[in-house]
């Protein structure tokens, strides 16, 4: 069985290679993995900076964004040959910890969850897999591939969650929302936040390629600049980009009462001249929150599923910029200018 695999804290070391068939200790469901696409987080573990192999072995099959198909299924399982599946990322650590008990694996206390193609298991760039049917969230037949994105929006939908959740503290009544960054996460961020019937606001840095139409068409207004230059006050911030810069000028710039979540992961060992006496004093004074979100649980897979379905189909497939078959499967973890989402096609379905 082919898959892409890497030697993990190994740069240099991904290849197309062969793995066994998956052992029946990991379900009943036998999938056949249509696509899968492509993140940051994929090139970190290719770069050597990041990931887990499966006790035992050397390579971890990357791959934790999916579509699939069932090939077997066992009666009774709610699933049946042919449905289009993804495979949810993390599992519950094996105490376990008090979310993880309550299916809230993505909050997990102490660490010990391991994750679908980063952390202590193979992922889904493989061409079958099996799996226990509770982490398969069932697709759209109509959304067909385009259901690759489903986890890149379980993250966004889980952040939505929990902003609201944290709205509800006080009479709150969001209109503005500002999210930072036009890739995968920060559209299907807007495109939540257009569903929700707020007025959306997405800032880049790029003026031309796709993601300015991507956003116009979500029915969003496009900025390229910095924050201040928007001259919002947004009730709501959604920071996709990592970029420390404009985690502090959201912090400042958001409307009273403001919600700032945390989708982007910084890099390590850059410093900010900020003066954070005025950002403690704007917090306080204004009941502002800044909060960090991550993964997702089931919950939010299914909230993503709903999200994508409401999606005109288009417009999900522009945001798949590129498309490359496994043969060339080195293509698929090189950037391009215009990237969007790049995914790679392990079955010619």
């Amino acid at each position: 069985m082919r898959a892409v695999t890497v030697v993990p804290l190994k740069a240099g070391t991904a290849g197309l290679t062969d793995l066994p068939e998956p052992p029946s200790s990991d379900g009943p469901v036998l999938v056949q993995t249509l696509a899968v696409g492509v993140c940051g987080t994929d090139l970190e573990i290719i770069a050597g900076d990041y990931g887990w192999a499966p006790p035992g072995e050397e390579r971890l099959a990357l791959g934790h964004e999916s579509i699939g198909r069932v090939l077997e299924a066992p009666e009774g399982s709610g699933l049946a040959a042919g449905d289009l599946v993804v495979g949810i990322v993390r599992r519950p650590d094996p105490l376990p910890c008090p979310n993880c008990a309550v299916g809230q694996w993505d909050m997990c206390r102490n660490g010990n969850y391991t994750e679908w193609g980063i952390k202590a298991h193979h992922g889904y760039a493989r061409e079958r897999y099996r799996i226990t049917p509770d982490f398969l969230v069932k697709v759209a037949p109509e959304l067909g591939d385009l259901g690759v994105l489903l986890e890149p929006t379980s993250v966004v939908a889980k952040a939505w969650d929990q902003i609201s959740h944290i709205g509800a503290r006080a009479n709150w009544s969001p209109e503005i929302v500002l999210v930072t960054g036009a890739g995968p996460i920060g559209l299907l961020a807007a495109l939540i936040g257009v569903q929700r019937g707020l007025q959306v606001h997405v800032l880049d840095q790029v003026s031309s390629g796709p993601k300015p139409q991507l956003v116009a068409d979500l029915g969003a207004t496009y900025h390229h600049g910095d924050i201040p230059s928007t001259k919002l006050a947004p009730d709501v911030v959604l920071e996709c980009t990592g970029v420390g810069s404009l985690v502090f000028d959201a912090m400042d710039a958001m409307a009273a009462n403001g919600v700032l979540c945390l989708t982007g992961v910084s890099a390590k060992g850059r410093s900010l001249g900020i003066d954070a006496g005025e950002i403690n004093r704007h917090m306080v004074l204004e009941n502002d929150v800044v909060f960090g979100s991550v993964n997702a649980n089931r919950s939010h897979y299914e909230a993503a599923a709903e999200a994508l379905a409401k999606a005109g189909p288009s417009w999900l497939a522009r945001v798949i910029s590129r498309r490359v078959p496994l043969e060339r499967w080195q293509e698929a973890y090189q950037r391009q200018p215009d990237d969007v989402k790049v995914v790679l096609q392990l079955s010619g379905d």
